[in-house]
């Protein structure tokens, strides 16, 4: 393997400041929050995304010190072996951020369920992301106890065993917990050797390519010679197939081109060609099913600032599902006890989870076990494809339910 695509990928959940991003730079060196007003506000509003080599030192088969992202090992003189590739998505944690978190959940392989010592297990986003977690069907999991350094040894084995307490009965119910000092690099060795033995999923190379759209961006800088201006930016998950360099692409729903302001938003596919193809900062010629890519366009920048073109899907011509602007769902509701059990009612506003897609939705007829709705923004998707629901109590989007496109 030449390490320059990554094998799967793998998304922080949890509690709003309970140390997502400060692990995410310990894995991968970089501090995800780029985004101005996460930076302003020192908490993940945005996706944040990095990849990271997992290394294993030679004549080492488990335990601490065996696994490192580094160029050292603890206890030899040789140098580590590459063993793993990975890409992380960092989620926000904060309630009034859910429907970020659920997009981002849609293209992750397995999960780092991140819980701070520092506050009775579960806080709301923790026990929510659980749901989500169970809900999805995700297994693949480990749990990292974050902060132990501020609590002391007691309380920290406390707290251990309330996670434990918490986790029975979900889809993760086994997986291990790890307790971490992520900013002094205590233990991160013990979270590594946890996602390198997690089995990386089978992926279908040879089905027409299709890609989520979790980032896009206008990469240059403010005046570059129009000359040396290049095409917007897409960064994404490929989920099946493979894309090349020169390959002409479609992306749907693509580009807003509503003009009245009045009326519902109306979307126009994008033709373009792929320019080029990168993994971090290594440039590729093919790009795979596995982890997240960024693909070079011919397309106008502007069009894809500012995650403009975030929820799209991306495929060969003509090979994408169609553009839908209305939905039915058969769905079924969270048994959860702090949201109120009420029915769908007609007009009911809800938010919609599709794919990397959030979008708003209004119910235009609400049955027993399914609903019609009415989308403010089309999206791209298959049939039975898994929708996430949240609706509004109190002034607050509570995820309550999923549903499937009839």
């Amino acid at each position: 393997m030449d390490f320059k695509q990554s094998e799967f990928n793998i998304g922080t959940l949890g509690h709003v400041d309970h140390g997502k991003t400060t692990l995410t730079r310990a894995i991968t060196g970089v501090w995800t929050d780029r985004h101005s007003e996460s930076v302003k506000r020192s908490m993940t509003i945005k996706l944040g995304y990095a990849d990271a080599i997992i290394k294993k030192c030679p004549d080492c088969n488990e335990g601490p010190g065996c696994y490192t992202v580094g160029d050292k090992c603890e206890d030899s003189s040789k140098k580590p072996e590459p063993f793993r590739r990975i890409s992380m998505l960092d989620s926000p944690g904060h309630e009034t951020l859910m429907a970020t978190a659920i997009a981002g959940s849609n293209i992750i392989d397995a999960v780092m369920l991140v819980i701070s010592a520092t506050e009775p297990c579960p806080m709301p986003q923790t026990r929510e992301h659980l749901m989500l977690i169970s809900t999805l069907g995700i297994k693949k999991a480990v749990v990292v106890q974050t902060k132990i350094d501020i609590v002391g040894r007691e309380k920290a084995k406390v707290h251990y065993q309330q996670i434990k307490n918490f986790l029975k009965g979900s889809t993760i119910e086994s997986a291990p917990i790890v307790p971490v000092m992520a900013n002094k690099n205590i233990n991160v060795d013990a979270v590594l050797e946890q996602i390198a033995k997690i089995e990386p999923p089978k992926h279908d190379y040879n089905s027409d390519p299709l890609m989520y759209v979790a980032r896009s961006f206008d990469v240059n800088k403010p005046g570059t010679p129009i000359k040396n201006l290049v095409g917007g930016v897409i960064g994404g998950s490929v989920v099946r197939g493979k894309f090349k360099v020169g390959d002409e692409i479609e992306i749907r729903p693509g580009m807003n081109a509503s003009r009245d302001k009045a009326k519902k938003d109306t979307y126009d596919p994008i033709i373009t060609t792929i320019e080029s193809l990168s993994s971090g900062t290594d440039n590729l010629d093919e790009a795979v099913a596995g982890g997240l890519i960024a693909i070079g366009t011919t397309i106008d920048p502007t069009f894809a600032k500012t995650d403009s073109l975030v929820g799209s899907l991306i495929g060969h011509v003509g090979k994408l599902p169609p553009t839908v602007s209305s939905l039915t769902l058969k769905y079924s509701m969270l048994n959860r006890e702090d949201i109120p059990k009420q029915a769908f009612r007609p007009e009911e506003p809800i938010i919609l989870g599709v794919g990397t897609a959030t979008t708003v939705g209004y119910i235009k007829v609400a049955k027993k076990s399914s609903i019609e709705v009415d989308l403010k923004r089309p999206v791209c998707a298959d049939k039975n494809a898994k929708i996430s629901i949240l609706r509004n109590f109190a002034q607050r989007w509570r995820l309550s339910g999923f549903g499937t496109i009839a």
